[in-house]
């Protein structure tokens, strides 16, 4: 059974509730993520997964897809919240809010839930700061079929509302687990699997190079790279040329380049 329930006051507990959920620690202690907006929901339940808690502002525009989430919402027994543009605006701590934002569970993001052999390519990303970068890595995996994003050391959060939002959807689709770097290294070395990364030392051009599924594409922090040590643990350490004065690419960028050569070298026969 489903509820269903009007909030108007700014003092609410349960808009501060939701509202603390774009804090790192709240969501921690929760097990919950915000997102917002139409299209990433739907996404999100086209993908088989149903936010507990939506919450939808008064007055919205009607919409068949907001229909059909309202309904699997209340079928499935979540909570459904109405409340006014500037609540929304405060829980979201975005000035234009979209019409509707959902409440999920956070995923188990546990190495050992990952299955290699479901994907030829993964994406691997090693202390990537940036929320932004770690949401567009998101979505290049989603665009070249990888099966996840792997998160090694301190990494920005994917479940913060800015990661979500600029993954467009793909926390949805993509597998994303977190570790630190020796137990990723053991889990790799455990099974089949090639790791390669961008780099600069005793490196090959990234076009044409001996890419092998399952192929675990391997980017590094934005302002520092890869760590020496984890760059000679690679099978495979590739360059991109730099034909201006920049030295490097955007890190998530640098993903996206690598993934595509790799998706063509695997594609062909």
């Amino acid at each position: 059974m489903s509820m269903r329930r009007t909030i108007t006051g700014f003092s609410n507990p349960t808009v501060k509730y939701l509202r603390s959920l774009r804090d790192k620690k709240h969501r921690r202690r929760e097990g919950r993520f915000l997102a917002e907006g139409l299209r990433l929901l739907t996404d999100a339940r086209e993908c088989g997964t149903l936010p507990e808690t939506l919450v939808m502002a008064e007055n919205r525009d009607p919409h068949p897809l907001l229909s059909e989430l309202e309904r699997a919402v209340e079928q499935a027994g979540g909570e459904i919240i109405e409340t006014t543009p500037d609540i929304l605006a405060k829980i979201t701590g975005k000035d234009n809010p979209q019409a509707i934002a959902g409440i999920f569970t956070e995923f188990d993001t546990s190495l050992d839930r990952l299955d290699r052999d479901s994907a030829a390519i993964w994406l691997v990303a090693q202390a990537l700061r940036d929320p932004g970068n770690l949401g567009t890595m998101l979505r290049t995996g989603d665009a070249v079929g990888a099966g996840g994003l792997i998160l090694i050391d301190d990494c920005a959060d994917p479940f913060s509302v800015e990661a979500v939002r600029a993954s467009m959807g793909a926390i949805f689709t993509q597998s994303v687990a977190q570790a630190k770097w020796e137990d990723f290294h053991t889990w790799l070395r455990a099974g089949k699997g090639q790791l390669v990364a961008a780099s600069l030392r005793d490196a090959r051009p990234y076009r044409g190079a001996p890419y092998q599924a399952p192929c675990f594409v391997m980017v590094g922090n934005e302002s520092q790279g890869l760590p020496e040590s984890y760059e000679m643990a690679c099978d495979l350490r590739v360059t991109m040329p730099m034909r201006g004065r920049a030295d490097s690419l955007n890190a998530a960028v640098a993903g996206a380049v690598l993934a595509y050569e790799v998706l063509d070298n695997l594609d062909k026969p």
